[in-house]
């Protein structure tokens, strides 16, 4: 490796980090506007599993389809959505991502071909399914990344999706992140088959499982199966094993679990495992982590000023996407 190649490669890991700390501090400060009730509905947290979404996004071209799920700012946020257009969506402000419309669960940017947020469990597998097909049909070299958690599995959709898109060799990466628990039922709670592997490769697709809390293993796999979806030879299913620090959602009193398994998840944390990592083979020294942690600081105090400051829709607006009047 020339020292070119050595320092490229070094900046690219420093990203990787830098981006799942962003991630892991925006959600830590949405939580925090959340309690002072400046976000109004359901706010479902990243907080564990930014190692996914920062690995899968590194591996994605911008040409691509990203189909999310609604614990998505992650995803958004690792896509390239800016951290104000979020929090001002999540405010409700008409300065967010969808207009205000969509609050936390329904982040839209078409720009960045960043297609929902979709609160119905599973909902964006057919929506994936039809992306992919409108670009197969158009003769586009493009994957369409959908994710979804292990709860998914349980939905018809899910095996309908998987079906038709291996019947017509659909573009897809379907990226499962299962984090074990289905809002508070565990894995082997609601699936007799917990291998979820094993029910992707029931309708003939490649299907593989990768560490979820190791950034790098995620973007290894990931460009791996992209790179077999663009040659043509269809469908992959990736199952990201992971798991979520907080509960479901910031309703959930998170009965369902134990204090010690959670801790026992936290010590391999995929930031600390990443950041001592870097630290441990020189990449970065301790006062670089400090300065990027406050240049991230700072970036999210912007993003919350940004949706305090941002407008609410006009009442004039409110039918506006709705309907179309008739003409008389």
């Amino acid at each position: 490796m020339t020292a070119h190649d050595a320092s490229s490669n070094a900046s690219r890991l420093r990203s990787l980090l830098r981006q799942m700390l962003l991630i892991r501090r925006f959600e830590e400060k949405a939580a925090e506007v959340y309690t002072q009730g400046k976000i109004m509905g359901f706010l479902h947290l990243y907080i564990g599993e930014e190692a996914i979404a920062v690995g899968a996004m590194t591996a994605l071209e911008p040409e691509d389809n990203v189909v999310s799920t609604y614990r998505e700012h992650g995803h958004a946020l690792a896509r390239g959505i800016s951290p104000g257009a979020i929090m001002a969506e999540m405010y409700g402000k008409a300065n967010g991502c969808s207009g205000g419309r969509g609050g936390s669960m329904h982040l839209f940017d078409a720009n960045r071909r960043f297609f929902g947020g979709y609160a119905i469990v599973g909902g964006g597998l057919p929506i994936a399914a039809g992306l992919a097909l409108a670009d197969k049909m158009q003769n586009r070299n493009t994957v369409t990344a959908c994710f979804f958690g292990d709860g998914a599995v349980a939905e018809g959709v899910f095996h309908e999706t998987l079906n038709l898109a291996s019947l017509w060799q659909l573009p897809v990466l379907f990226l499962c992140e299962n984090n074990l628990y289905a809002m508070g039922t565990h894995l082997a709670r609601h699936q007799a088959q917990v291998d979820l592997a094993r029910k992707a490769e029931s309708y003939q697709l490649p299907a593989v499982s990768v560490d979820g809390m190791d950034v790098l293993a995620v973007e290894a796999a990931v460009r791996r199966a992209v790179g077999q979806i663009r040659k043509g030879e269809g469908p992959i299913f990736l199952e990201a094993r992971t798991y979520r620090f907080r509960a479901h959602s910031m309703y959930d009193a998170e009965l369902y679990r134990g204090k010690d398994e959670v801790e026992l998840w936290k010590q391999r944390d995929p930031l600390a495992a990443f950041q001592s990592h870097l630290l441990k083979e020189g990449i970065m020294v301790d006062r670089d982590v400090h300065a990027m942690e406050q240049e991230i600081a700072a970036e999210v105090a912007n993003a919350v000023a940004e949706a305090e400051a941002g407008p609410w829709e006009a009442v004039a607006d409110l039918y506006k996407h709705v309907h179309t009047p008739v003409a008389p």
